[in-house]
């Protein structure tokens, strides 16, 4: 995946949209925030746009400050995830998942309180543009919603080697109400960012990149469990 400012994914790695070189797994895009339509993306709730608030601290863009004050409902210079959760929106109006929030939360959660401060806040900021401009450029017929095809050939283009059935298995476990429903931008960046966890352990395995390794069960169980970590 790409990387912004964060253990692990967005902000400490490859450029936006890089690949991994070669072998058989392919590699891991960043991609950008609430999709679609007009006041999709941190709200202040259902109501509006972001509230101006004073100067913005050092390094941190207007704008995205503007952003925290109205998200961080309690004033407590910090956004929980539950706030987080009531800030973004799918093109549908659903907000997003408690996954995605949990993911997000913890990669720019430099203090590790479960919350992000104004710093961490502007960082996943960008990293959700990157996923909404990749969302909308596998979004090919601009629905608002990723379907079995268009995520069969978002894998492809990322450089994944997986089937049409793996892709519809995926579907079937991500879609918010069913399959045909297709994958809202939620949903598509935690199994993108699952994807990539899973891949990054099974390639430390994997040490001549063939694509298959033999693993005792303990040793899979512990790169599911470090992975959920």
């Amino acid at each position: 995946m790409a990387a912004y400012p964060g253990p692990g994914f967005p902000g400490a790695g490859p450029a936006p949209g890089a690949p991994y070189p070669g072998g058989p797994y392919g590699g891991g895009a960043a991609a950008g925030g609430p999709y679609g339509q007009p006041g999709s993306g941190p709200q202040p709730g259902p109501y509006g746009g972001p509230a101006p608030g004073g100067n913005a601290p050092p390094g941190v863009d207007p704008e995205a400050f503007s952003w925290f004050q109205a998200v961080d409902a309690d004033g407590s210079g910090y956004i929980s995830m539950k706030e987080l959760k009531q800030a973004l929106v799918n093109s549908n109006w659903s907000t997003f998942n408690d996954e995605t929030c949990l993911l997000m939360i913890n990669m720019f959660d430099r203090t590790r309180s479960g919350r992000i401060d104004v710093y961490g806040f502007s960082a996943l900021l960008r990293f959700i543009q990157q996923w909404k401009s990749l969302f909308q450029q596998y979004d090919r017929d601009q629905s608002g919603s990723i379907s079995v095809n268009e995520l069969q050939q978002a894998f492809s283009q990322m450089g994944y080697n997986l089937s049409p059935q793996f892709s519809q298995l995926l579907l079937a476990r991500y879609a918010q109400h069913s399959p045909s429903a297709g994958i809202q931008l939620d949903r598509f960046m935690q199994l993108c960012m699952q994807l990539q966890s899973s891949t990054d352990a099974f390639r430390e395995k994997d040490t001549g990149l063939l694509g298959n390794v033999r693993l005792s069960y303990e040793d899979f169980l512990t790169m599911v469990v470090t992975r959920m970590m």
